[in-house]
């Protein structure tokens, strides 16, 4: 089942307090960009973020998923409705990942 456009655009209209989102479709699938870096991906219309130490304690029943065959593990954010609690999912996300390249 891919992503369907309704569900991506629940997810932007959740984001919407948060700058610097954008995305890209790929196949019938989204590859989703916080301040132009790889954040999260919108498969089979979840909601699925790159796993962080931080971002794994902040989530209570986490659950990984392999989206498909040869990718890596993904968290899967299934409390899409509190728009607060994923600007902090993203935000901390980000900071852990790209933050501590620098």
């Amino acid at each position: 089942m891919a992503t369907t456009k309704d569900y991506l655009q629940y997810l932007l209209d959740q984001l919407s307090d948060l700058e610097g989102i954008t995305y890209r479709q790929m196949m019938w699938e989204y590859i989703l960009y916080y301040q132009w870096k790889i954040v999260w991906w919108l498969y089979d219309n979840r909601f699925l973020l790159k796993p962080t130490d931080k971002v794994e304690s902040m989530i209570p029943n986490l659950e990984m998923v392999i989206p498909y065959p040869w990718a890596k593990g993904m968290i899967y954010v299934d409390d899409v409705d509190n728009s607060d609690y994923l600007v902090k999912l993203i935000k901390n996300t980000y900071c852990e990942l790209y933050w501590s390249l620098s």
